[in-house]
């Protein structure tokens, strides 16, 4: 397609295709409800995030809305600066500019969570130094079913279970918003090879080592015996609707209990030992969360532990998330722990 009729047809919200239309239509919905003057785009050159870029830049047509695109290099593999620089050129040559932004920490372990949280981190500071609010993510539908596996398979609660939420905090001043997560990929495969005539591959996501990969090729024989995406999504919403009662259940709770002073977290142990196992992993995870400011919440087995650990008789002191936990005049207490 040339440049001429691309820009006329994201100018035309992709009028050619019914399908493509309707999901631009719900998205174009969606950043409405939000009513934002600027965003910054995550970028990754995969399908996924390229047909983002479309539909961003459909959008910035219609409204007069301000997208910053961003990648963040992980220097990981041998390749990723050439792949990075590829993407940059593909969407120059589109007229959209892409800020590829080297991340220095070195990643040895436990490489796609690191890599994730490293991302957010990133991408996070320089919304702050934009200043702007709110982060956009390609997460798709696709995507809420293999995070939902991957916590039923590390024994997740209601609150993993019900996956990703469409909007959500990242840090104090930073939301991150993921307006796909209702699209199939194959439709944002259709956007991406449509609008940009191709895409990149990432070989990690062919790489069995990681457990996301060996559960993303379960999706064939789920199929096959007849469990598609579609069911498993419907359950998902459904543990999603469970768990937002429940939390307004477990604010009250949070409020209650948890207390602030400078950079220590205190928990009333006397109240925290009478509630039962779901609202003390809740409680632990939000006081990590309050201290730390993490996105994500630590493992559940290893929350578990610690909380058998604090209802022995002979705690002491533990760790988790990067916190110290001690017991002092009453209080489950938490400090950020020293590096």
């Amino acid at each position: 397609m040339s440049k001429r009729n691309l820009s006329v047809n994201l100018k035309n919200g992709f009028e050619e295709f019914q399908d493509l239309s309707d999901i631009f239509k719900n998205f174009k919905n969606k950043l409405n409800n939000l009513n934002k003057k600027s965003y910054i785009v995550a970028v990754s050159g995969g399908p996924d995030s390229l047909a983002l870029v479309a539909l961003t830049r459909a959008y910035s047509f219609i409204k007069k809305t301000k997208f910053y695109y961003v990648l963040v290099d992980h220097n990981i593999r041998k390749n990723s600066c050439n792949e990075a620089m590829q993407v940059k050129k593909l969407l120059k040559n589109n007229k959209i500019n892409l800020k590829v932004i080297l991340n220095k920490k070195k990643i040895t372990k436990n490489i796609q969570s690191v890599a994730r949280n490293t991302r957010y981190e990133i991408l996070s500071n320089y919304c702050k130094r934009r200043k702007i609010k709110m982060l956009l993510t390609a997460h798709n539908l696709e995507d809420q079913v293999e995070t939902f596996f991957i916590r039923l398979s590390r024994g997740s609660g209601l609150k993993g279970l019900s996956s990703m939420k469409a909007l959500s905090k990242i840090s104090n001043n930073v939301s991150l918003y993921r307006p796909l997560l209702d699209t199939k990929k194959k439709s944002l495969i259709k956007i991406s090879k449509h609008t940009f005539g191709k895409y990149f591959k990432d070989p990690s996501n062919q790489n069995l080592k990681y457990l996301r990969t060996k559960v993303r090729n379960l999706k064939k024989p789920l199929e096959t015996s007849g469990i598609e995406y579609e069911q498993i999504i419907k359950s998902i919403n459904n543990l999603a609707s469970s768990k937002a009662t429940l939390d307004e259940y477990f604010n009250k709770i949070f409020k209650d209990l948890i207390k602030k002073n400078n950079k220590i977290i205190s928990i009333n142990f006397k109240k925290f030992i009478k509630h039962n196992k779901e609202v003390k992993i809740a409680l632990i995870n939000e006081s990590i969360k309050r201290l730390k400011n993490n996105y994500y919440n630590p493992r559940s087995k290893k929350v578990d532990n610690l909380i058998k650990n604090i209802e022995n008789r002979n705690f002491k002191k533990s760790t988790l998330g990067g916190c110290i936990f001690i017991l002092k005049k009453g209080d489950l207490c938490l400090k950020v722990e020293k590096t």
